[in-house]
């Protein structure tokens, strides 16, 4: 088994990924203008942008034994990939109907099918413990307390199901946690406060490093020392899906490399960037 640089541990999908004109309303019916299927899901969308720049990444997940699962599989093994603890089960492979309208902005329906099944295996634990830092997001609390026990280094993107569990339900998760990534909304939703002093609380809690993103923005990160807002540049925004995942894995990539926080900011916001000024999530071959 290799010990991996990082490890994402979360879900997979397949992505049908829909541009329409609007949104549609109870009753409503809205014609698609176009639809692409791709590899989509927050850990395999952190664990490929990863691996692209440069660091040696594994996957965790359920996949279903089915041809997604193995359109999936094969996308991994493309971007050379650790796949030893991504398992085929019998179950259907985790689906996201995503709609974006022009703006960018996004509408999804999710089918967690095999990811709802993920329970943490001795195989899993072995994997994780030789992982220099474990990145979990989008998967139950269940599996996140147990799998943050093992952790070298605990990189930890709740979003927004997991944030609005409140700190108490996730006080033994956020003990492990090393690095924290949330948005201005799961700041609020995780402590009931406004962003800046949320993050702030957290710090003062015990975790070490908090970092949020704040859309067109860019982001800031907080820890007992410091606090360093870095601005991004104005882009025009095609798509939004994904772009948290490009964040964390760009800001990721540079504290695995040892560059100070300032850097780390300005590589999660240059990796976001690229994410939002395109469709989709990331860019791999199209399910056909």
């Amino acid at each position: 088994m290799k010990k991996l640089d990082v490890l994402a541990l979360g879900t997979c999908n397949v992505d049908f990924l829909m541009n329409v004109e609007r949104f549609s309303a109870a009753d409503d019916e809205v014609d698609i203008e176009n639809l692409n299927v791709y590899l989509g899901g927050s850990a395999a969308n952190f664990a490929i942008k990863t691996s692209r720049l440069g660091l040696n990444v594994g996957i965790m997940a359920r996949i279903g034994e089915d041809h997604y699962g193995s359109y999936i599989s094969s996308q991994f093994e493309n971007e050379k990939i650790n796949t030893e603890r991504l398992v085929s089960i019998n179950e259907k492979t985790g689906m996201a109907f995503i709609s974006v309208d022009p703006l960018g902005e996004r509408s999804i329906y999710t089918f967690m099918g095999a990811n709802s099944k993920f329970k943490l295996e001795k195989q899993d634990i072995k994997l994780i413990e030789q992982s220099e830092i474990l990145h979990v997001t989008g998967m139950y609390i269940e599996v996140v307390e147990e799998a943050s026990k093992y952790a070298k280094t605990l990189s930890l993107n709740p979003g927004s199901l997991l944030s609005s569990y409140g700190m108490e339900k996730l006080e033994n998760i956020l003990n492990n946690t090393e690095i924290l990534f949330l948005n201005k909304k799961e700041v609020t939703l995780l402590t009931g406060q406004n962003f800046d002093d949320g993050a702030r609380y957290l710090v003062d809690t015990g975790i070490p490093m908090v970092v949020v993103t704040l859309g067109g923005e860019g982001s800031k990160v907080y820890t007992s020392k410091t606090e360093i807002q870095h601005p991004s540049k104005e882009v025009k925004v095609l798509d939004t899906t994904g772009a948290g995942d490009s964040f964390a894995a760009g800001f990721i990539n540079a504290y695995f490399k040892k560059k100070d926080l300032k850097e780390c900011l300005k590589y999660g916001n240059e990796s976001a960037l690229q994410c939002v000024t395109k469709k989709g999530s990331i860019e791999t071959q199209e399910f056909k």
